[in-house]
């Protein structure tokens, strides 16, 4: 099945080429990183690397995954793979990712940093509490079981497509969470390892960014519940 890899990034030029790098090969992927308004050398980074670069000037996460969807399904992917540009994730376990669904039995495999095994100070406190709150309230009001709301997942593309995704900032990842719940699609979880990203994150690296994140990810829960 034809996969495209999804990597959202803003200033990461120190990590985008590891990241790309150690995609396994054999899966053949499309890798498109999307340039979000970086002012460092990621672009370059990520051509060097072999990246197809798209630019997103708007800002936000969501809008750079729609920008990387947007050319998927130009380019006829069947599955699409999103994660981080900091290293964080391990490239090297997407095979784990995508290979329920290309047997047939999943239609979305999230990649669980809470199942897995990762390194001590790779989730910060405040990250353990907020996953452990969203996905509380999605078990709660949906039914549906997750441990983590992490970036590293992997969806079939015509299932994506009808879940028509529209969050532009923070509230991406629950986003696809609670649609694919209401939607009662074949989901599960698998553990993937986790370590230190290099850098500083934009969103839990920040007061700032942890508030806002904070209240979209609970208004999402209520506002696709009501």
């Amino acid at each position: 099945m034809k996969v495209a890899v999804i990597i959202p990034a803003y200033n990461e030029a120190p990590s985008i080429s590891k990241v790309v790098n150690a995609i396994p090969l054999e899966i053949n992927a499309t890798i498109i990183v999307v340039n979000n308004g970086s002012t460092d050398n990621t672009v370059e980074e990520a051509i060097r690397a072999g990246a197809i670069v798209l630019d997103e000037s708007r800002k936000g996460y969501g809008w750079a995954c729609l920008k990387g969807i947007e050319y998927a399904n130009e380019q006829q992917a069947e599955i699409m793979v999103f994660m981080d540009g900091d290293f964080s994730d391990f490239p090297s376990e997407m095979s784990i990712l995508i290979e329920p669904i290309v047997a047939g039995k999943m239609d979305f495999v999230l990649g669980s940093r809470v199942l897995g095994e990762r390194e001590r100070g790779s989730l910060t406190p405040q990250q353990v509490f907020g996953n452990w709150l969203a996905t509380r309230m999605i078990r709660i009001f949906y039914g549906a079981r997750f441990s983590d709301l992490g970036p590293f997942r992997a969806i079939r593309s015509n299932t994506l497509n009808s879940l028509k995704m529209s969050d532009k900032t923070y509230g991406w990842t629950i986003e696809m969470q609670i649609k694919a719940a209401k939607k009662k699609l074949r989901f599960c979880e698998v553990p993937i390892s986790y370590r230190k990203r290099i850098g500083v994150s934009k969103v839990s690296g920040t007061l700032k960014g942890t508030v806002l994140a904070r209240i979209k990810i609970i208004w999402a829960v209520f506002k696709y519940r009501f």
